[in-house]
């Protein structure tokens, strides 16, 4: 007999990871991936080091590895090896796990926001190397260690989680980071997973739309039917340009209600790209379109756009022209 529920849960998003050493928190990434209820899948382990103890633990457990040394190679080479190892085997995200190498501008530009990193820190303490040592050094209460998104700078991304860990008398850098190694391994899994899921998880949609919707002109939010919605104008005269539903009236959608042009319009968007839009109950005979917001590739510009093209239908022109006098600047 079938398993329905492995036919409607969301596909693992596929993660690759990159190890230079040991590759303990790749490990931990690996065996929580196997879970029950697992939200991710490791695809690849690659290393700049054909000996990495990563590599070997990846093979064992059935798990692709590629390994290419750095050596003789310019930075930006060895990346694009690495990338397209990486793309190769269907990678969505990249996590790095003791990969000891400074990525270069180009390759961090193309996995914006997808690309995560674990350091041994409380960031933004202590960047870079011997946080151990530096936070004995100052008489810190705590170290710990910190899960963010991989910038240009080092080091210095959006902060997604943090672990501290007490700093006890007669500490040392070493028995300091064997502390902070267990937390690494409890945070990174954790971590990724939450990340890796936020695109279906309502309230972490509803809090983007929020903030989009919201930064336009003369905007407020007022529930409606039981769900958030959006109105240009006064409290109390407003329309609504807007509407967040989540899997209402039996879709398993979570959407974006707005309004089209027509139902010529609806009706096209729907039949040709089904993946994007769908026809939502009730709203869909006045002329609203659903924008599927809970799929992979969903585009935050576009999102914006239609937002926009809604709020004009129905905002005042004396509102609208806010709107365009801030364009032509």
């Amino acid at each position: 007999m079938a398993d329905t529920n492995a036919e409607t849960s969301p596909a693992k998003a596929k993660v690759a990871v990159f190890v230079s050493g040991t590759g303990t928190n790749m490990a931990a990434l690996l065996y929580a991936s196997r879970l029950p209820g697992a939200v991710y899948e490791i695809v690849l382990v690659a290393a700049n080091d054909a000996d990495a103890g990563g590599l070997q633990i990846a093979a064992t457990e059935g798990v692709a590895t590629f390994a290419l040394s750095h050596k003789g190679m310019s930075r930006a080479d060895h990346d694009a090896a690495m990338e397209k190892a990486a793309l190769e085997a269907g990678a969505q995200y990249i996590a790095l796990a003791g990969y000891m190498r400074i990525l270069s501008p180009g390759f961090v530009q193309r996995w914006e926001g997808r690309m995560l990193n674990i350091h041994p820190s409380l960031l933004p303490k202590y960047t870079g190397l011997d946080t151990h040592a530096r936070a004995i050094e100052a008489e810190d209460a705590h170290g710990g260690v910190s899960v963010h998104l991989v910038t240009e700078e080092l080091d210095a991304g959006e902060i997604l989680g943090q672990i501290a860990v007490a700093i006890t008398p007669g500490d040392t850098p070493d028995t300091l980071a064997a502390r902070v190694r267990l937390a690494e391994h409890q945070l990174y899994p954790r971590v990724l997973g939450d990340y890796v899921s936020r695109g279906s998880d309502p309230q972490h949609l509803l809090e983007r739309l929020r903030a989009l919707a919201l930064a336009l002109p003369q905007t407020h939010e007022r529930e409606s039917h039981g769900a958030p919605g959006f109105r240009v104008g006064s409290e109390k005269s407003g329309k609504y340009f807007a509407h967040f539903s989540d899997r209402h009236h039996g879709t398993p959608h979570i959407s974006l209600l707005v309004k089209c042009s027509g139902m010529d319009e609806l009706e096209h968007l729907v039949e040709t790209q089904p993946e994007a839009y769908h026809k939502p109950a009730y709203y869909g005979a006045s002329g609203w379109i659903g924008i599927i917001l809970n799929r992979p590739g969903l585009e935050w510009e576009a999102v914006d756009e239609w937002l926009q093209r809604s709020w004009r239908q129905v905002a005042p022109k004396s509102v609208t022209r806010l709107l365009d006098a801030a364009d032509e600047f």
